[in-house]
């Protein structure tokens, strides 16, 4: 696996500040519109999951107020102050999200941070997130539309129709950004919010020892009145806090302030009040154990809230899709996915983006889960398990930050990653219960982007070592061509994968052409583990003499290459200044053959890192290149 390369010195960048021209209070309600969907629309289901029939739980006051408790205290511990006051502040100048914190980690400690652990979980982590970013729509989606079955059976054949065609206009809307996405859902969230609370408040005032439910004792009564049950139905008490890691990979579009007053100030509240109404609802009413959500409602109502909780729902789909965009972008820039098409969709917040081949994907992916499962029960049981094996996975990483790099002492610290550690262990735990009654689904998956991932890291790193054997030393081959090849005018520059390679391009110009240009630029693509490079350390260039310059552009993970501008930005007013028009770029097209030969990854990884080759060959508008000045060349390599 590649390892990112050493930082540069970076511009500071603090995750506390809005993006300048947005104020807080519009990022507030944006980061309502965007991150908070998933858990803000657990109520649809999460108490329904968790009285299924197969736990055996009734609806009897222990159980009742045993699971109020749990949520609560879920809510307390693993949102609010393990992601929200600690994970979040684990940011990469303002980025967030697995493969963040790994680069965060990296850049810190450098040699002394841990190796093969670390990076193989912020893979898996990733690779779990992209999971999610499948289940989460399918499941929120349909759970709603699943609301026209109380209103009538005669809906029920049209539910997963319906349900497609709201999820096919949620993807298509992706293309406007998270900023108009979430202008447009913050709204709508926030009288969703409104709503739920009113209530769960309506049901709370008729039995108001419901809010004796947040004692934790509670917890201790639901455990011992049927321990083996109450663990079980922890697989689905989870749902609850679905949507957690979203707070983390969408810190980039809105920043911790945003997402912590949202959570703090609105979300907790309505989500806690919506869930004692539940309860106190079903204390009085146990024959709408059904769907406890929709019958809060008189008859009359459920129209207005089946609206609404659609509404919600889509909303739900958003967070997973923007952290999925933010997670790509990271990967390609660390070396971990080949080059993909990334669309910025605001001038002045630098993390909306939009990423259109992981969007229809996700679309694809998301459709065949819809129509495979046909209902939100169904899907269930693997729903869970990809959040709760991410959330585990940020907690082992996060506290390499808190020990080592925040050197917080070890008697404060070791409470509570112990605690943390094991309410995610126990989570998991229950989750892998129900490994094949869906289970296994989060964990395939999530298998197959780990292998790509690693995949595309190892045959970069194998490819570049093959170049290197290849190559000629830059210097020996100035002497030998400085004097004898015929020079024309311009300037030509190659990319080269390594500041000490001498690109393939070259050799096979040199080869077909027989001349070289007067200046001969050969430059390097450096991707830094943070997110954004300062402009004043941009480029570096070295005169190797005879017309010959090594140049590096340095490029934060988060940021959108720009060669020819970023070229010529750098030269302004030295001797290698840029002309657009006498100026062409030469790229070298790899044709990979796999071969058992040549020591390395398993035949069929060869395979896979040399179709990844042709999707990264594909987007190499990546580096807004003028097409009418690019010349590709073409070589064969094996490795």
């Amino acid at each position: 696996m590649t390892q990112p390369e050493p930082a540069v010195q970076m511009a500071s960048s603090d995750s506390d500040n809005p993006p300048r021209g947005t104020s807080r209070a519009a990022l507030t309600l944006g980061a309502l519109g965007v991150v908070f969907g998933d858990i803000g629309t657990s109520p649809l289901y999460a108490l329904q999951a968790t009285l299924d029939p197969r736990y055996r739980l009734t609806t009897s006051i222990t159980d009742l107020y045993g699971i109020v408790s749990l949520i609560f205290w879920l809510f307390v511990f693993v949102v609010t102050i393990k992601y929200v006051f600690i994970v979040m502040r684990c940011d990469n100048k303002g980025e967030g999200g697995s493969l963040a914190l790994y680069a965060l980690i990296h850049r810190q400690l450098g040699e002394k941070a841990p190796k093969r652990w670390l990076l193989t979980g912020a893979l898996f982590a990733t690779a779990l997130f992209f999971a999610d970013a499948m289940l989460t729509p399918a499941i929120s989606v349909i759970s709603a539309v699943e609301g026209l079955g109380v209103v009538s059976s005669a809906f029920k054949p049209w539910i997963v129709w319906i349900a497609l065609a709201i999820l096919t206009g949620l993807f298509a809307i992706q293309r406007r950004g998270t900023e108009n996405v979430g202008r447009l859902f913050g709204p709508i969230m926030l009288i969703y919010f409104a709503v739920i609370a009113a209530m769960g408040g309506y049901h709370i005032a008729q039995h108001p020892a419901v809010l004796t439910a947040l004692n934790p004792l509670y917890m201790v009564s639901y455990f011992q009145a049927h321990p083996l049950f109450s663990f079980l139905s922890l697989g689905a008490i989870v749902y609850a806090i679905t949507g957690t890691e979203a707070l983390y990979a969408d810190m980039g579009h809105f920043g911790r302030i945003p997402i912590t007053t949202a959570w703090l100030v609105i979300c907790v509240p309505a989500l806690m009040i919506n869930y004692m109404g539940q309860a106190a609802m079903l204390i009085q009413h146990p024959e709408f154990i059904d769907n406890p959500f929709f019958h809060m409602v008189p008859p009359s109502l459920t129209i207005p809230l089946l609206v609404i909780a659609t509404l919600a729902t889509i909303i739900a789909s958003q967070a997973v899709i923007s952290g999925a965009f933010s997670v790509t972008q990271q990967a390609v820039q660390l070396g971990f996915l080949p080059r993909l098409r990334i669309l910025h969709t605001s001038s002045h917040a630098q993390g909306q983006i939009y990423v259109p081949a992981i969007n229809w994907a996700l679309a694809f992916m998301v459709a065949v889960l819809v129509i495979g499962f046909q209902a939100s029960a169904a899907m269930l049981p693997a729903y869970g398990l990809a959040v709760v094996g991410t959330m585990l996975i940020t907690t082992l990483m996060q506290y390499v930050v808190v020990f080592r790099i925040w050197h917080t002492p070890r008697w404060q610290g070791v409470l509570g990653f112990v605690t943390f550690v094991a309410v995610d262990s126990v989570l998991l735990a229950s989750g892998l219960a129900k490994l094949f009654e869906g289970a296994w689904f989060p964990l395939l998956v999530g298998l197959i982007i780990f292998t790509v991932l690693t995949t595309w890291s190892t045959g970069r790193r194998l490819m570049r070592a093959s170049m290197l054997e290849d190559s000629l030393p830059l210097a020996v081959f100035i002497q030998s061509v400085a004097t004898t090849v015929h020079r024309v005018r311009g300037t030509a520059v190659f990319l080269s994968a390594s500041p000490e390679a001498l690109p393939a391009a070259l050799l096979h110009n040199l080869k077909h052409n027989q001349v070289l240009h007067e200046r001969v630029v050969l430059l390097t693509v450096q991707v830094e583990d943070v997110p954004q490079v300062n402009s004043a350390r941009r480029a570096e260039f070295h005169a190797e003499g005879h017309g010959f310059y090594r140049a590096i552009l340095h490029y934060g993970f988060m940021e959108d290459p720009d060669i020819p501008r970023d070229l010529a930005d750098a030269c302004t007013g030295t001797d290698l200044a840029f002309e657009p028009l006498h100026t062409s770029y030469f790229l070298s097209r790899q044709k990979l053959i796999a071969s058992c030969a040549v020591p390395g990854m398993a035949l069929w990884r060869e395979r896979l890192f040399a179709w990844m080759l042709k999707v990264s060959e594909s987007a190499m508008d990546f580096f807004k290149l003028p097409t009418n000045r690019v010349v590709e060349l073409g070589s064969q390599l094996r490795i």
